[in-house]
């Protein structure tokens, strides 16, 4: 349990770094969804599955969504 819960951390780590590395805005939106799904991984770990359902929903799904339809309507990519 501990194994998986230290390589869970160490890629939400991964997936944050490369977040803010990336050029592209939709890649950059969906690195920071998988930061979103792994801390819902994260806390249905630490019993806790009602936060754990609130961040799948709303921060992985719905900010990633307004994230995109935002993304679409302007550049893609960052200057």
């Amino acid at each position: 349990m501990i194994i998986i819960v230290t390589l869970l951390v160490l890629l939400m780590l991964v997936s944050a770094i490369a977040a803010l590395i990336f050029k592209d805005l939709i890649s950059a939106v969906i690195a920071a969804c998988m930061v979103s799904l792994i801390a819902a991984i994260l806390f249905y770990f630490l019993q806790a599955p009602d936060v754990a359902m609130a961040e799948a929903s709303i921060g992985a799904a719905l900010v990633t969504a307004v994230f995109i339809i935002a993304i679409r309507r302007t550049n893609r990519y960052e200057e």
